[in-house]
């Protein structure tokens, strides 16, 4: 397989796909739908870019219309709603910091007046912070990574659900991390278990009401998180500890999702932590 081939490189957070290099593929050119979403509303967190972005192209080549929330990343939202808006489908863009309490049902409340209902939500919105050591992990930035990561999920779930009925579905974004663990991303490796065992627990939850849950758990994706959260010679190196000795693109995740998202696929499918690992096959 191809080796790593970004140089080094650093952002500021929370990063901007046009100041990558090489930019991600992430617009899902040359795939084809078969309208195994259609007539679908979803609402994607974290849409603007990366595997986000992907999704939201994904999901309206399959014929569903969109929502995305996303922080502040204003550029990258709009070329996503223009290339979902391309595939003849409605995008409505939501911009707002989903650590709040308050933001995460006002997100529901926009995407389901703005689409007239949902049927799909994917919770994928994550920030990430290394740290040289277990010192070095603040209280606040703790708290701040549990908002993102998980309480958002919860909390956007929570505001969705009266909203979803039978042969609707929620996917979720876990992580690698979440499976194994890493030493530098402490609380984020912690955030994305939790979100694994939610999904599992949810799955469960919510099988009598017809609706399924599930979660994609990437290895390394090149995303506009890496070169803003990673010093620039990690970044150079990023993904070439995995078998096929690169990162994915997020072209390369998204058909993940909508396998997941389309009845017609995965009606058999609930409580399940999908994982693209590159090669990888003992995450645990």
């Amino acid at each position: 397989m191809a080796e790593t081939e970004q140089p080094p490189q650093t952002q500021e957070p929370p990063g901007r796909t046009g100041e990558m290099a090489p930019e991600p593929h992430d617009e899902m050119a040359g795939y084809e739908g078969r309208d195994l979403l259609k007539h679908r509303r979803a609402l994607i967190t974290g849409g603007d870019s990366g595997i986000g972005r992907a999704v939201a192209i994904a999901f309206a080549k399959e014929g569903a219309d969109v929502a995305v929330a996303y922080l502040e990343e204003h550029d990258d939202a709009k070329h996503t709603a223009e290339l979902v808006r391309a595939e003849g489908r409605m995008c409505e863009l939501i911009p707002g910091d989903l650590a709040d309490r308050a933001h995460c049902a006002e997100v529901v409340e926009r995407a389901v007046a703005a689409l007239g209902g949902l049927d799909i939500l994917v919770n994928n919105v994550a920030t990430q912070q290394p740290v040289d050591s277990p010192g070095d992990l603040t209280e606040e930035q703790w708290t701040h990574t549990f908002d993102v990561n998980i309480h958002s999920y919860f909390r956007v779930t929570a505001a969705a659900l009266p909203h979803l009925s039978e042969g609707d579905v929620i996917v979720n974004t876990g992580s690698v991390n979440g499976l194994r663990g890493n030493k530098t991303l402490i609380d984020y490796s912690a955030a994305k278990g939790a979100v694994h065992a939610w999904t599992y627990s949810m799955a469960q939850a919510l099988v009598d009401r017809g609706i399924r849950v599930n979660c994609v758990a990437p290895g390394p994706v090149w995303t506009p998180l890496i070169p803003a959260t990673f010093p620039p010679e990690k970044v150079a190196k990023f993904g070439e500890s995995v078998p096929y000795g690169r990162p994915a693109h997020p072209d390369e995740i998204a058909p993940s999702y909508v396998f997941f998202a389309a009845n017609q696929l995965s009606s058999y499918y609930t409580g399940e932590v999908l994982a693209p690992l590159g090669g990888e096959t003992t995450p645990g």
